[in-house]
């Protein structure tokens, strides 16, 4: 029978808090009929199913293709999974499906014409169209340059302004200080830089000794308007950097492009962020035989299905191409080798090793905001005092991650803390987490029971 996954490989599939939980009351056998798990010598691809009562006459159809995964419901839920989906899978990882030697009839349709797609070549070009206009392209793109660097020297001018006139009542002026601004950036299309500049209005009220940290982001800005001013005279790597802080876009295309870096890539965690009525997914991955750590984003509006082929706990034979940059993290999977499968080794570093890198990202991407990291054999250490640093947050609360050598990682505050004492026992482990200016931001452990996401 296919392993099931766990139950947090799961929850990380669902797209709210409101969704896992609804999930979690459909996963007992009550509801269900005609469930089953497909393995691969069935033909058509992992794959479970199932019916689910649910008030109206007629069960709901649900279908989930695991290798990809993706998912059939003939729910009117506009989430993706839905909650049948969720607790279809959830019964599953508790042993609640049994093996099938072929799918339910309502779902060998769409499973087959799924994997009937997979092996489709792609179409040819459509005859007749118009072969592209590069000087027309070339032409867009000037204009768009033109407009963003335009919009960066209206930032760097306000900047001024700011440091002559002082930050005095930033606290107390909201977004009307920075909403102006940053809606000048958007027009400008330099959304990145635009986020940075509403950001400066949570730093101002952000607690004790705002006024050193709102002068640190200014600083960071104005390093980067300043930056961009001689964008032609940086090196690629550095420029390229500078053009993705300020929101120039990258085709995918010119990513996957790029060298492919093929390894065994370990999902060690799976998180969403809301912000401008924008959900990015962010997985955290890290290579079994380079050792080397990647970011894959994806986004979609609210409500809209996100990319949930990373799945946390499991890992996958794949390429993987880097976006261009001075210190590259994030990346784009490329073609995959095989079907996921369970967590491999995990590549881990020392303390010492996590602290030069942090060092060495820094000095290639002063604008850096986190690292990923994975920590080998730490252990927790109770909190002995406060480090008074201004990018220290004032709620930091003194606890940190020590390892063999003696070397500490101060964490930015106690989020997992009694998770990983709880599924260690204080004796140390390998954890996953983002290395920031603040500290270490727990975000997985990796026990003898595998993963544990915090």
């Amino acid at each position: 029978m296919i392993t099931p996954w766990s139950v947090e490989q799961v929850l990380a599939l669902a797209p709210d808090a409101s969704s896992a939980a609804a999930g979690r009351k459909l996963s007992a056998p009550a509801p269900w009929s005609q469930t089953g798990v497909l393995g691969p010598a069935g033909g058509t691809g992992e794959a479970v199913w199932g019916l689910c009562q649910g008030s109206g006459k007629t069960p709901y159809q649900t279908v989930v293709d695991l290798t990809g995964p993706a998912y059939k419901c003939s729910c009117p839920s506009r989430k993706f999974p839905c909650k049948h989906a969720l607790g279809l899978l959830l019964l599953w990882a508790g042993g609640g499906v049994p093996e099938a030697s072929a799918p339910a009839a309502f779902g060998e349709a769409w499973l087959s014409a799924r994997a009937e797609k997979a092996t489709r070549p792609a179409p040819p070009a459509r005859p007749g169209a118009p072969p592209a206009d590069p000087a027309a392209a070339a032409r867009r793109v000037e204009q768009r340059a033109v407009r963003t660097s335009a919009g960066v020297e209206e930032l760097s001018r306000w900047l001024r302004d700011q440091a002559r006139t002082g930050l005095a009542g930033a606290d107390h002026a909201g977004y009307q200080r920075t909403d102006p601004v940053a809606a000048r950036l958007v027009d400008a299309q330099a959304g990145a830089l635009a986020t940075a500049v509403r950001r400066l209005a949570r730093v101002a009220v952000s607690g004790p000794d705002w006024s050193a940290r709102l002068l640190e982001e200014h600083a960071m800005l104005h390093l980067l308007t300043a930056a961009h001013a001689r964008l032609d005279a940086l090196p690629a790597p550095l420029a390229a950097t500078v053009r993705s802080r300020v929101g120039y876009p990258v085709r995918t295309e010119d990513v996957l492009a790029e060298p492919a870096v093929r390894d065994r890539w370990s999902v060690l965690d799976l998180r969403d962020h809301v912000e401008d009525r924008l959900v990015t997914r962010r997985a955290h991955l890290v290579g079994e035989r380079t050792g080397r750590t990647a970011v894959v984003l994806s986004f979609a509006p609210p409500g809209r299905p996100l990319d949930a082929s990373l799945v946390p706990a499991t890992s996958i034979e794949a390429d993987l191409h880097f976006h261009p940059g001075a210190h590259p993290l994030r990346a784009v999977v490329g073609a995959r080798h095989g079907d996921p499968g369970p967590l491999g080794v995990v590549a881990a570093e020392t303390v010492g090793a996590a602290h030069a890198r942090w060092a060495g990202a820094l000095a290639a991407d002063p604008w850096l905001g986190e690292l990923p990291v994975v920590l080998a054999d730490v252990a927790l250490a109770a909190p002995v005092g406060h480090a008074p640093t201004t990018r220290t947050a004032p709620e930091r609360d003194g606890w940190s991650l020590v390892d063999t050598a003696g070397h500490a990682a101060p964490l930015a505050g106690s989020e997992g803390v009694w998770t990983v004492l709880a599924v260690t026992g204080g004796l140390p482990c390998t954890v996953a987490g983002d290395w920031t200016p603040d500290g270490l931001r727990l975000s997985a452990a990796v026990t003898g029971e595998g993963l544990v996401r915090l």
